[in-house]
């Protein structure tokens, strides 16, 4: 939220809620039926829906590449992580693709020369390249320095650079009036095509891609364009922005205002001096090595979507089972098929704590493979895999998470020890905390502690440190006895 918030700051249906959706059913149900039964071909009110579940789609696997190469942290161009207020704040990201969808139905409805259109004309498209080189950049840099006014800054566009740390759908979330703005630019080409009878399906989709892909990659937090692409074409450089580029929009926020082309940062002198060197730095950036890595494994076939890898708004909410994660089984049975072919493990997440560097790692491996006996052998050996590429990576520690530490698996990781005694980094599963935590809740002045029930090596542990505070120890059956 900016930190005056203006008129119409919030979107129309904010009160949906996850239902928000709705406001397109009467546009698709009219699409599908006048399709289906009037025989209608109206290509851009048909192929509405299917552009937007493509827009999503589009933006999913931005924000899948972004968060796990941020992860690796080769080329990556902002040192911090996410905190959870962005990810609330950008939670509703796809807002703009329903503002979208309304509009190209109502169009579709209003505008006859919008109906029937062709699905290419060249002319057309030639007019949108031009009139977004010209009038729409041009325009947006004004707009954009205007929205970096203190008025227009506190009130709106403060929203926006709430986000030190971009993200891909950092580039669209905005306060309902600013998307506005934004809109009436870019319907500037648009609109000329077709009201000068120049327009196609393949022109107007095709330009609101243009547009997703550009603000995708250049709020993404890792350097992408190749050096070697200024290198055969130098004036490039005046025609395409780069992810550190914008992302010193950011830090710097008094500079790099430009939309796509950086063009006019460079005629009107606000172009970062730090530009290039941010540029260099971050291609030369190698994969980060943490000082601690903690090897957890996937739970239900619907885990995928809530890691942060996956769907930024299931990820912030993991104990939240969606019904309509049901519509998704066909990805989820794939999945799945995938990971028993070709499964290898794979960087979740990154923090840091103060001086730590840490990173989640995780297994392909579902919870209900580690119960069966002939799986147990594959699973040895991708946490040995695991381990031996954090020893070659110089990582200091490794922490088995969840059943990677059974003992009927590998003996709460001893396996691994024995078959690799040479070792340097110190794999832990955790039960030193665990022992820790229960120790502190036995009330001061205890001088004698029952322990019931199936005991695990948590349970040694406790009373192995309660025997050296000097407190007696007592189990329910002798065999338990013996084993401590």
């Amino acid at each position: 939220m900016a930190s005056k918030p203006g008129v119409l700051t919030d979107w129309p249906w904010k009160q949906l809620g996850s239902f928000k959706y709705v406001i397109l059913a009467p546009w698709v149900v009219h699409s599908i039926y006048s399709f289906a039964v009037k025989g209608e071909r109206d290509l851009v009110y048909i192929l509405t829906l299917p552009f937007l579940l493509s827009r999503m789609l589009h933006d999913q696997i931005w924000i899948t590449i972004s968060r796990h190469r941020t992860a690796k942290g080769n080329n990556r161009i902002v040192d911090k992580s996410i905190d959870f207020e962005q990810v609330d704040r950008e939670s509703n990201w796809d807002d703009q693709i329903l503002l979208n969808g309304l509009l190209f139905y109502i169009g579709s409805m209003i505008i006859p020369a919008v109906s029937h259109l062709p699905m290419w004309r060249t002319d057309g498209v030639i007019i949108i390249i031009l009139l977004h080189t010209g009038p729409v950049e041009f325009l947006y840099y004004w707009l954009h320095r205007a929205l970096h006014h203190h008025y227009l800054y506190s009130r709106y566009h403060s929203h926006h650079h709430s986000s030190i740390v971009t993200e891909p759908i950092t580039s669209v979330i905005h306060p309902f009036a600013e998307h506005i703005s934004y809109f009436l630019l870019f319907f500037i080409p648009m609109l000329t095509t077709v009201f000068t009878g120049t327009s196609s399906v393949v022109a107007l989709f095709g330009y609101i891609t243009y547009i997703d892909l550009m603000n995708n990659m250049g709020h993404c937090n890792f350097e992408l364009i190749p050096k070697w692409l200024f290198s055969i074409f130098p004036p490039l450089k005046y025609l395409m922005y780069t992810p550190s580029y914008h992302s010193l929009h950011h830090t710097q926020f008094r500079t790099n205002y430009s939309l796509f082309m950086p063009i006019y940062d460079y005629i009107y002198g606000t172009m970062d001096k730090s530009t290039d060197a941010l540029y260099e730095t971050s291609l030369k950036r190698k994969e980060e090595s943490p000082n601690a890595v903690h090897l957890t494994h996937l739970t239900t076939p619907e885990s995928i979507y809530h890691l942060p890898i996956g769907f930024a708004s299931f990820a912030s909410k993991p104990h939240i089972s969606q019904c309509y994660l049901w519509l998704l089984w066909p990805v989820t049975f794939w999945s799945m098929i995938i990971t028993c072919i070709y499964g290898r493990t794979f960087i979740v997440e990154r923090n840091t704590f103060k001086s730590l560097k840490l990173q989640s790692w995780a297994l392909p491996k579902y919870n209900i493979q580690y119960f069966f006996q002939w799986q147990r052998e594959a699973i040895n050996d991708l946490i040995e895999e695991a381990i031996l590429e954090a020893e070659r990576r110089g990582i200091k520690v490794l922490s088995l998470g969840l059943l990677n530490q059974g003992k009927e698996l590998n003996e709460n990781g001893e396996l691994y020890i024995q078959r690799n005694p040479q070792l340097k980094i110190k794999v832990v599963d955790g039960s030193s905390l665990a022992v820790a935590v229960v120790l502190n809740r036995i009330p001061k002045g205890t001088t004698q502690v029952l322990l019931r029930g199936n005991l695990s090596k948590i349970a040694y542990s406790i009373a192995f440190a309660l025997c050296q505070r000097g407190i007696q120890v007592a189990t329910l059956y002798q065999s338990e006895y013996e084993k401590l």
